[in-house]
């Protein structure tokens, strides 16, 4: 039986800390020994229940760095995983575990990456870095947000930022994310008169009132998207109203939407476009807003270029630039006026049960990671 590589080892040394958000169960203790026997300096920063780790390698000169997070979603009934969660195991040349594909393997890949583009040039030219959190997965009020104030607050500005998250699709680097949508959310409460549903002149029904109100909105052309991004999508996540039983019309209506929206707009723009849309149906409504991160891109450059050049030449792949999906923790980072990508494992299995990974990809991650340091830095 070959030696397990020692990406995979760290993986599943990583699979194996229970570490469902924001808890970090040691995962950052064995990613910091490993930095600080190459040579970085760490600096924990711990915010509230939140684990967070800056690292760094060299003195002055362009910054590289690496952000991944180290909680996991909650893994779900354990006894429909094939194997348990946190008890990694390798079968058929798959990993599995909680965290194989997001991001205990990334985070294992960008390690030995550097400890081996450390072990060739100990000397080497600028600085490189990690940003790791445990809050990415939960509310990341005080995960990498905080730690990007403190670097702000440090004068400490990234050039480049790989982020680790599973961007890849059918195979290994298909896909990098060199943006993202923003992300705002609305929760809506439309206030009404409860009473009973035989004598309707003496209630005011707020689901009715509300209906055409929130269709209109469904209906709405936001924007158009551009060259880079879709058009805004508006999508209502939850309806709540009443008492449970038939005889009674409800005294108010709560409901949750969300926009995922372009650089074509402002989420000033859609704030005012929604309540006048509201307004425009005379309801008596309050009307909380949330925004979970602005719209970023990192136009083709320097950071572009090396991450797409690195999987080419290790994978003959050509590869997809997106700013699909969800939100990440490149939005905090790219306000910086970093240049920020994301690139990571194959995501078809994150966030499920028996989430998994292939153990060729990882030490074939690690490589792609190492040739966008030698490209950036070298």
């Amino acid at each position: 039986m070959n030696p397990m590589s020692s990406t995979l080892a760290l993986a599943c040394d990583l699979i194996r800390c229970p570490s469902v958000t924001p808890a970090d169960a040691g995962c950052l203790d064995l990613l910091g020994a490993r930095l600080a026997a190459a040579g970085f300096a760490l600096t924990p920063l711990p915010f509230g229940a939140v684990s967070n780790l800056w690292a760094v390698r060299g003195d002055a000169g362009p910054l590289f760095c690496f952000a991944g997070h180290t909680d996991v979603v909650p893994p779900g009934p354990e006894s429909e995983w094939r194997h348990p969660p946190f008890a990694p195991r390798i079968e058929n040349g798959i990993l599995y575990g909680r965290g194989a594909a997001d991001m205990k393997g990334a985070l294992a890949a960008m390690v030995t990456a550097v400890e081996a583009f450390v072990a060739a040039h100990p000397q080497h030219p600028g600085r490189i870095g990690f940003l790791l959190t445990s809050d990415e997965e939960g509310p990341a009020h005080d995960g990498t947000a905080r730690v990007v104030d403190w670097l702000r607050e440090q004068g400490i500005i990234p050039d480049w930022c790989l982020v680790g998250e599973p961007s890849s699709g059918t195979t290994l680097g298909d896909v990098i994310r060199n943006g993202r949508r923003g992300s705002l959310n609305g929760s809506l409460r439309v206030r009404g008169v409860q009473g009973h549903v035989a004598y309707p002149e003496r209630a005011d029904n707020p689901i009715h009132r509300a209906a055409p109100a929130l269709a209109a909105l469904a209906a709405e052309t936001w924007d158009l998207g551009n060259a880079h991004f879709p058009p805004t999508s508006f999508q209502i996540s939850n309806i709540a109203a009443g008492e449970g039983v038939t005889n009674v019309i409800p005294g108010e209506l709560r409901a949750l939407f969300n926009f995922r929206f372009s650089t074509a707009v402002t989420a000033a723009q859609l704030r005012t476009r929604t309540e006048a849309i509201l307004d425009r149906h005379g309801l008596d409504y309050d009307l909380d807003w949330q925004l979970s991160g602005e719209p970023f891109l990192t136009p083709v450059g320097d950071l572009v270029n090396a991450a797409v050049g690195a999987i080419h030449d290790r994978t003959g792949t050509h590869t997809e630039l997106s700013t699909g999906g969800g939100t990440s923790d490149g939005r905090f980072i790219a306000p910086l006026g970093t240049q920020v990508v994301e690139l990571g494992l194959r995501n078809a299995s994150i966030h499920k049960i028996d989430e998994q990974t292939a153990v060729a990809d990882l030490e074939l991650l690690s490589g792609i990671y190492r040739d966008v340091l030698e490209r950036l830095l070298l």
